[in-house]
């Protein structure tokens, strides 16, 4: 008689599972969304600065100052290089999402800032609310954004536009929204001198990139990631010789730990009331859910490369670029961290793979 094998147990059957939250996946998006060794390596910055600002202030055997000021303009270069005018050309089509993303990033953020100033002025903090309004008034921050949306099943190329866009429109209005108070409240800042400088190191730089890209773009592109490194050595050294000039002049002294964790709270405090305005706008506006992701994420992100690079420029006291930097500094880090979590948990009701590999 002929035995046959018993056939396998069926394999129940069932809603398949989804995918788990772990530290490891988020780990892996952080590192993706660019929460990895450069941030560390910016608390190292400032705090050589703090034992050794003179190596930061010196001006012999050679200026670090005036190599960061000069590689403001080889960022901006470069980032004009990797622009694709066609690939912009291609995003032009969802313009509501597009004024959802740009207002909220150049109007809310502002009039979000604005009515807090009375509280702080004449006081020690106001240098501290001088630096969040900063953070404010800059454009969208582009690699964690397009990660963001990417992760939680967004609208991937209207994020890229976006976030390129945002970029170019704030060379011009980030400079006019801190014309209103540095006018006002310093007597050496000169708005004509600032819009020339900014045309020499940003603007100009940008141009010029956008102009080569159809003959070095696809360079650019191919070495993407060396570049990438070549912005953050500049940004650090833009970190390092700033807060080494504030630690010299003692600019911090007059605030403790505890207002730095203060500013801390209101960052990540800020990031979630943006996220949540431009959630129900677009919810109101009868945005599709790919639309509805891009919209909140590159929505409420702000760049710290361009916050680093356009302080350079902006502030023509160096003594103060220190503790303007700050809210951005900590921002950048908090929305990374909240961002990411989110991402995952849409990706995870989603049944989206979000191991961020």
């Amino acid at each position: 008689m002929e035995i046959k094998p018993t056939p396998p147990p069926d394999k129940p059957t069932g809603p398949a599972k989804r995918p788990r939250l772990g530290i490891g996946s988020v780990q892996a998006l952080l590192v993706r969304a660019g929460f990895d060794w450069f941030l560390l390596a910016l608390m190292g910055m400032i705090l050589l600065a703090y034992l050794w600002p003179k190596g930061g202030i010196d001006r012999e055997p050679i200026s670090l100052g005036d190599i960061a000021n000069y590689g403001v303009s080889v960022i901006f270069f470069f980032y004009g290089l990797r622009l694709s005018p066609e690939k912009l050309r291609v995003g032009l089509g969802s313009w509501r999402l597009h004024m959802v993303v740009q207002t909220s990033t150049f109007l809310l953020f502002p009039l979000l800032i604005i009515p807090l100033h009375g509280l702080f002025e004449g006081t020690s903090g106001e240098m501290l609310w001088l630096g969040t309004f900063y953070l404010a008034a800059l454009p969208s921050t582009v690699s964690s954004s397009v990660v963001m949306v990417s992760i939680a099943g967004g609208n991937i190329p209207a994020a890229i536009f976006n976030a390129s866009i945002s970029s170019l429109i704030g060379v011009f209005v980030t400079p006019l929204w801190m014309g209103l108070y540095l006018t006002a409240g310093s007597g050496d800042f000169d708005m004509g001198e600032v819009m020339g400088k900014l045309v020499l190191q940003v603007l100009l730089p940008v141009t010029l990139g956008i102009v080569l890209h159809r003959f070095w773009g696809a360079f650019a592109d191919r070495n993407r990631k060396q570049l990438r490194y070549l912005d953050q050595t500049i940004i650090l050294l833009i970190v390092y010789t700033s807060f080494s000039e504030s630690f010299a002049r003692d600019m911090f002294s007059g605030y403790s730990f505890g207002d730095l964790l203060l500013l801390g709270v209101a960052m990540l405090g800020l990031f979630f009331l943006v996220y949540g305005i431009v959630h129900v706008i677009s919810r109101v506006l009868g945005f599709n859910p790919a639309d509805r992701i891009t919209a909140i994420f590159c929505g409420s992100k702000k760049s710290l490369v361009h916050g680093t690079v356009m302080a350079k420029v902006l502030f023509p006291d160096a003594n103060m670029v220190g503790i303007m930097l700050l809210p951005i500094m900590i921002y950048h880090a908090l929305q990374l961290l909240a961002s990411s979590v989110i991402a995952q948990s849409m990706a995870r009701r989603a049944g989206l793979d979000v191991k961020g590999e």
